[in-house]
């Protein structure tokens, strides 16, 4: 019993058990699971260290990329505004600020191809027919259009949702007269339609630009763009409604039939010429009369907003014609906005009108208003390019414009040869 109580510990002391034992082994196999252990547990936080690094340099990354989209966002913000007083309904210009839709197409798209920022904003085509541009943009491309493209300045436009235009007018006039309240009503005659169906074609504009001036935050891309593609759609679509096949283009005004003919006798879709008294020149003596002929074979009615329309080795001979007490005939726009006046009618210079030569149709007077139609879808559609012609970026921008004589009464051309 003694014995017993003197080999016990102390009370409050732990007895290994593998020191109880006395066996060196048994401590040295003890010893050797604690560092194991130890071993894992080191290599399980080492492990979680690299993955909190690889985190960490993910986040860096995201924040970089971030940054730069700011950058961005705040370079376009910084710009004028695109859309005018007078840009479409719809467009979302708020507070000096380009809408959400424009800043997609422009820094998403055209800057950097990225398709999935317009793709909630733009429902028009796909990626392989390229997509709508937004209302301001268009608006700008409208607007540029309207300035520099002649015809289109001064022709009846509309937009249209489809290619196949169609528009019915009556000509011949339409049968009216005066009768009292209670007095009987003559029969009038049922009025004579004709179908104008405009020849269309699709018009488009390849510009290209490169990666380095796309990636710099100072080019301002959209503007630059706008301004190319109503150049090339200018430069096309002025020579296709003067004198456009109407083969997958519009149908120009001088390839209409023409006849010496009055309104009265003069089949509808068909143009009067009037003759300029010589062949491939004005008469000798008394020129303007010829001029004054071809204003006046127009009807009054048409004659307000009607214009003249030649190209401009046709103006320089004719700023030369003077009255007979020297007064010219041609009158310079003197007020800020004004046009260039004729016989007191603007001139509109077109240089696809002809030269003067033998027979020629040089020189055009009429309502274009009343008397040319142009049709046109409304949106334009712009496809990024960046693999045809590395390392430039092309933009095809597409638009379908039609167009053909509307009232064939309301335009007057006049033929250089002498006098039937």
């Amino acid at each position: 019993m003694e014995q017993t109580v003197a080999n016990a510990a102390p009370e409050g002391v732990a007895v290994d058990s593998a020191g109880a034992s006395g066996d060196p082994l048994e401590s040295s196999f003890a010893a050797m699971l604690k560092t194991d252990e130890h071993g894992e547990r080191i290599d399980a936080l080492e492990g979680a260290v690299d993955g909190v690094k690889a985190d960490v340099d993910a986040l860096k990354g995201e924040t970089a990329t971030l940054k730069t989209g700011m950058a961005r966002i705040a370079s376009a913000a910084a710009r004028p505004v695109l859309a005018s007083p007078a840009a479409p309904s719809g467009a979302e210009v708020k507070g000096g600020a380009t809408s959400p839709a424009l800043r997609a197409f422009v820094d998403g798209y055209l800057r950097a191809g990225r398709e999935t920022e317009i793709k909630s904003f733009n429902a028009g085509s796909g990626p392989e027919g390229g997509f709508a541009v937004p209302d301001e943009l268009d608006a700008v491309i409208a607007k540029t259009l309207n300035t520099i493209s002649p015809i289109r300045r001064i022709a009846n436009v509309v937009q249209t949702g489809s290619a196949g235009y169609r528009k019915l007018i009556t000509h011949g006039g339409t049968p009216s007269g005066w009768v009292s309240e209670t007095a009987a009503r003559d029969e009038t005659d049922t009025p004579t339609f004709a179908e104008i169906a405009p020849p269309s074609g699709e018009l488009y504009a390849n510009p290209a630009a490169s990666q380095t001036m796309l990636d710099d935050a100072a080019f301002n891309v959209e503007q630059w763009l706008a301004s190319e593609i109503a150049e090339e759609f200018a430069r096309a679509e002025g020579a296709a409604f003067i004198k456009g096949s109407g083969a997958n283009q519009p149908r120009g005004f001088l390839r209409a039939p023409v006849s010496d003919a009055g309104d009265a006798t003069r089949a509808f879709g068909t143009l009067q010429t009037v003759f300029s008294g010589a062949d491939a020149g004005f008469a000798a003596s008394d020129p303007e009369d010829r001029l004054i002929d071809l204003v006046h074979s127009l009807k009054p009615a048409y004659r307000q907003g009607a214009s003249f329309v030649m190209n401009s080795t046709t103006l320089a001979l004719i700023r030369k014609f003077k009255t007979e007490d020297g007064a010219f005939l041609w009158q310079p726009g003197l007020a800020e906005g004004r046009p260039d006046t004729l016989l007191g009618y603007p001139v509109v210079e077109a240089e696809d009108m002809p030269d003067i030569a033998s027979g020629s149709l040089s020189i055009a007077f009429g309502n274009f208003r009343a008397g040319y139609l142009i049709a046109e879808r409304k949106a334009t559609t712009i496809l990024r390019d960046p693999f045809t012609n590395k390392p430039f970026v092309h933009f095809y921008a597409t638009k379908r414009v039609g167009g053909q004589v509307l009232n064939s009464e309301a335009i007057k051309l006049m033929r250089f040869g002498a006098i039937n």
